[in-house]
């Protein structure tokens, strides 16, 4: 396994996908220009819009959308790996997927991804969120190699807090552990390092999260803080702040290696059923059937 540079690009989108395809090119070209061969944007990259009936008529379908094509051109130029975190598009049967997609060097697609779990939630002060309005979830963990190097398992944002999926991709050969997002400020300064480098450590292995953030043209703020993280749970690349930016670190895929004989936690679980007395205890969602 190769040894190889990752970069996080941090972003700030708006409404336009046009104008985001300019950033998102410039960004790109210049975490190229610092040697990475693996290059994340974060979720959203296209655009990021909280009216329904503006964002519903901004979105297309994979084969017409212009940060498909602007990053699939880009892969091809630049000669690398190029991860769009995510980016809304349209599906065969007319939903909407929040869908990552990994372009390799030739530009071909190597992988998609669309984010399995929903922010769905009914706050005390009356403010609900639905995601799964917006959103087809997806349904299907997604496991590719990156020439012959490492292993990505790939997630999206709020996959973040649902650890059986990082820990099913590690066991199904995972090394890299990718998390393109766009956390609130509030969520993020509470719960993003902690999170991420959670997942690191549990699984041992990389994190790569690439991260929307400040003051965004809908009202909407986000955290920032792109991070890459080791798999001892230490934080190796950090854009400290909510600027536009890209961080860039080396990936030894046997460091992964490494930490997992220290600490062998994937070959040392075992199955385990619940006691719960009285209680009719459900099926754990995510658990092994």
């Amino acid at each position: 396994m190769g040894v190889f540079k990752a970069a996080a690009v941090q972003m700030r989108s708006g409404e336009s996908p046009e104008r985001n395809a300019v950033d998102l090119e410039r960004l790109v070209r210049e975490a190229a220009g610092q040697g990475a061969t693996y290059i994340q944007t974060p979720e959203m990259t296209g655009a990021l819009i909280r009216d329904k009936q503006a964002r519903a008529a901004s979105f297309t379908s994979e084969d017409k959308d212009i940060i498909v094509a602007t990053g699939r051109g880009l892969a091809r130029e630049l000669g690398v790996f190029l991860h769009i975190g995510s980016t809304a598009l349209l599906r065969a049967d007319g939903k909407l997927a929040n869908r990552a997609l990994l372009f390799g060097p030739d530009g071909a697609t190597l992988a998609t991804y669309d984010k399995i779990h929903m922010f769905d939630v009914d706050l005390d002060n009356g403010e609900s969120w639905r995601e799964s309005a917006a959103y087809e979830p997806g349904t299907e963990a997604v496991v590719t190699e990156v020439a012959g190097a490492a292993k990505l398992g790939f997630a999206v944002c709020y996959d973040l807090r649902f650890p059986q999926l990082f820990r099913t991709e590690a066991l199904a050969g995972a090394d890299v552990l990718t998390v393109p997002a766009a956390f609130t400020r509030q969520t993020g300064e509470a719960h993003w390092h902690v999170l991420l480098r959670a997942r690191a450590i549990e699984n041992g292995a990389f994190v790569v999260a690439a991260a929307q953030g400040g003051l965004h043209e809908d009202g909407r703020e986000t955290f920032g803080h792109s991070l890459i993280v080791d798999p001892w749970g230490r934080i190796i690349a950090e854009a400290a702040h909510d600027e536009p930016a890209v961080i860039v670190a080396e990936i030894d895929p046997a460091q992964s290696l490494a930490a997992r004989k220290k600490i062998p936690n994937l070959k040392n679980a075992r199955d385990f059923t619940i006691n719960a007395g009285a209680v009719d205890a459900p099926r754990l969602r995510g658990a092994a059937s």
